[in-house]
């Protein structure tokens, strides 16, 4: 079967897109990020940034999640995990290691 130019590279730029939209985030790595944050006075700014940069994903995996079980910094992540979810993304929590 012969596919018309246009159409492999729509096929192309689709694919491409689909995989930009899976997001791979370790907690480990945010939980430090926020630890600066607090010493910078920027965490509501680091928050809202990582929420604008996640404005397109469809799924977001998180890797190191015994991170989440610190008070203080979920209650940071939770309120991001809300609206993500609000917004359809599914949020896929990898087994505490």
């Amino acid at each position: 079967m012969k596919v018309a130019r246009r159409e492999f590279l729509r096929l192309g730029s689709s694919r491409q897109s689909r995989e930009r939209r899976r997001v791979e985030l370790s907690c480990e790595r945010l939980y430090m990020r926020y630890l600066d944050s607090i010493d910078e006075c920027t965490t509501a700014d680091v928050f809202e940034a990582l929420e604008r940069d996640l404005r397109d994903v469809t799924t977001l995996r998180l890797t190191c999640t015994a991170w989440l079980s610190r008070e203080d910094f979920h209650s940071w992540i939770e309120p991001l995990f809300d609206s993500l979810t609000a917004r359809g993304v599914r949020v896929v929590f990898e087994p505490r290691l």
